[in-house]
């Protein structure tokens, strides 16, 4: 039998769960709020989402996989909605190929924010039962963080659409980047020896960040800055584009089928170089953090400067002797499972693990990382051919 202490203990552990739940949750709806109606229902390519997708997705994470599973006889919003809001689960079943997310012109906005407000209702009456239990919280814990990817896609993606329209139409003027770079650029030396990568201590951390583990590392430098505009301007410059010596063979391949010339979200107008940003099309600032380029061009870069990326290890290591953040940083190494990596039983065992193929280590965070959602040992990835991502480059040798 609980104690009065046990009783009170549990209520608040339970309301610090809905307060939690409740913030994350808002968060995503106020990063839609400055959008009209019709920029919801947009995909311009097959990488960017819907935001409204984003917004029934991660919905339906939390109605499938903790309320179904766990409250007796509930009813679900929509029984087409698994259909519809399933991502790549192949263990819940078919849904919606990626292709067709934006030919759903139904459900409606309206239908998709019922949906939000009928879950996050059914969950925090979950939350502050006893039906709430620890077995359940690590699950919890993995659907609040996914939701805060999703936020940083709902930016990232918000931004492709919005920076694909001819009018190049604001997403917030309020917003204030702070990226200059002001302090020079110096390397920063390691010696070689043997170091240990992974995720240790408390805390949450995605599957395929455990296994802390030693790696043996050569003598290497890295920088303590992000390449700037200015930087890569000067790479243009110089025909950077046009010199095959410096790419990949694929890398030069995909700059002569999309006829490469620049980052994403650059405009040559009127002899100045251009940038579109949350903020609108802007001139280029020369001193911000270079952004929205891909694992081929910051390999070209690289090369260029008699340089290379640094090794995911290598990232690591050296994390803690500058800042991060500002970007999601390119290294040098394919996606793979640390040692002893187990994919989970279930559905939740496809969240990483089959995705270890064909995909490039980012390390670090961006301006669209949610707070709280980044860690030195965190390992974003995503193909060499993609831009669309928050994307910088960090010089090793």
């Amino acid at each position: 039998m609980k104690t009065n202490s046990t009783i009170i203990t549990d209520k608040i552990h339970h309301k610090n769960w809905a307060k939690r739940y409740s913030q994350i949750r808002q968060h995503s709806v106020d990063i839609c709020e400055p959008l009209e109606i019709e920029d919801y229902v947009v995909q311009p390519i097959v990488d960017v989402s819907p935001p409204k997708w984003h917004l029934g997705h991660t919905t339906w994470f939390f109605e499938t996989f903790i309320l179904i599973p766990n409250i007796p006889d509930y009813q679900v919003f929509d029984a087409q909605y698994n259909f519809v809001f399933n991502s790549y689960y192949e263990t819940v079943g078919m849904r919606v190929i990626r292709t067709d997310r934006g030919n759903l012109s139904r459900p409606s906005v309206s239908d998709i924010y019922k949906y939000r407000k009928y879950v996050d209702e059914k969950m925090q009456d979950f939350l502050q039962s006893d039906l709430m239990n620890e077995s359940i919280e690590s699950l919890l814990e993995l659907g609040l963080n996914h939701e805060q990817q999703h936020q940083e896609l709902l930016i990232t993606d918000i931004k492709y659409i919005l920076g694909h329209n001819p009018l190049f139409p604001v997403y917030k003027k309020e917003i204030t980047q702070q990226n200059e770079i002001e302090s020079h650029s110096e390397m920063i030396q390691f010696n070689e020896g043997i170091y240990e990568i992974g995720f240790e201590g408390e805390g949450f951390c995605f599957d395929n960040e455990l296994g802390r583990h030693k790696v043996y590392l050569n003598d290497f430098e890295i920088s303590n800055q992000l390449v700037t505009n200015g930087e890569y301007l000067e790479f243009m410059k110089a025909e950077g584009y046009s010199d095959f010596r410096h790419w990949h063979a694929e890398g030069w391949d995909w700059v002569k089928q999309n006829q490469a010339k620049s980052p994403l979200y650059w405009h040559f107008i009127d002899g100045k170089w251009m940038n579109y940003t949350l903020n609108g099309l802007q001139e280029i600032n020369r001193n911000e953090p270079l952004c929205h380029i891909n694992f081929f061009e910051a390999s070209a870069f690289a090369s260029w400067k008699e340089m290379r990326l640094p090794t995911e290890a290598e990232w690591e290591v050296a994390s803690n002797h500058f800042d991060w953040g500002k970007r999601w940083e390119w290294t040098n190494s394919a996606y793979l499972p640390y040692p002893g990596f187990k994919k989970e039983a279930g559905a939740v065992g496809e969240y990483n693990g089959k995705f270890m193929v064909n995909q490039t280590v980012l390390r670090g965070a961006s301006e669209a990382t949610p707070v709280s959602h980044s860690r030195n040992t965190y390992r974003n990835f995503f193909p060499t051919n993609l831009q669309w991502q928050f994307t910088g480059i960090r010089l090793a040798k």
